[in-house]
């Protein structure tokens, strides 16, 4: 039996709505900081708030639902459009899957697309969330936006190269990563809690997402060096200095070989 919604693109597309889902109940404990690593400051704001601007821009979003741990009142204090639900986990997949539950019970239907992105991908610009949803809104599984492998993979053994891989069939994962809700809801029940991305869920039904290129600049706040690299960006765009949007990559859009 195929785990594949049994309407066809054909049929839903047109009627499916697509929602933002911005898991953000995580500690940032690699960073080394006081506090969450969303809540810290970046160019003036608070991390997470560049991300949900991005998704503010995107029309077809119905709505955007943040994600937070039980108890977190950070984001009370701004008004806006994005609705929270304080029902977080403690794994990004269980935070995505209360997070899909919380969306059905506020009208959302199962049917309908999801688009999951990382808070600390505060990079992600509207035409990017834009290029994912024309791109899998006609397929039948979804997908998600990734990043050719431009540098040498190395495996490591006690701290020496145990080998070298080969990088030409290698993507990088970014987000969003875009999926029907029930079907991402039925995929993190089989992937299990520590399932580390929404289409290593997927994937675990035997399916197989389209990969749809993004930007290097959607790269997920890691590490304390990548404060100073973001703030960077993001005063160079407040400038207008960058105009990575406007030049259109080779084979940007669609799905790569």
């Amino acid at each position: 039996m195929s785990d594949l919604p049994e309407n066809s693109p054909a049929d839903s597309s047109a009627k499916a709505r697509c929602w933002a889902l911005i898991p953000c109940a995580g500690m940032g404990s690699r960073m080394g900081l006081d506090g969450p690593k969303q809540y810290q400051s970046l160019a003036g704001k608070p991390m997470v708030l560049h991300t949900l601007a991005a998704f503010a821009d995107v029309s077809r979003i119905s709505s955007v639902l943040v994600v937070v741990s039980p108890g977190d009142s950070f984001l009370s204090s701004y008004k806006a459009s994005w609705r929270v639900a304080d029902c977080g986990g403690a794994s990004r997949a269980q935070s995505v899957s209360h997070g899909l539950e919380w969306l059905l019970r506020q009208g959302a239907c199962g049917d309908d697309w999801v688009l999951v992105h990382d808070a600390a991908r505060c990079l992600i610009t509207p035409a990017q969330i834009n290029r994912l949803i024309e791109t899998c809104e006609t397929d039948p599984v979804g997908g998600l936006l990734a990043q050719p492998v431009a540098d040498t993979l190395k495996c490591e053994l006690d701290g020496r190269v145990a080998s070298t891989l080969r990088r030409s069939d290698k993507w990088l994962a970014q987000t969003p990563q875009m999926f029907r809700i029930d079907l991402l809801r039925r995929a993190l029940a089989h992937a299990g809690p520590d399932v580390t991305d929404e289409s290593s869920a997927i994937e675990s039904l035997g399916l197989q997402p389209l990969l749809v290129r993004g930007s290097a600049q959607n790269f997920k706040l890691t590490y304390p060096e990548d404060f100073a690299l973001a703030q960077a960006l993001l005063e160079a765009r407040s400038a207008g200095g960058d105009d990575s949007e406007s030049r259109p990559a080779s084979g940007e859009k669609g799905a790569m070989p």
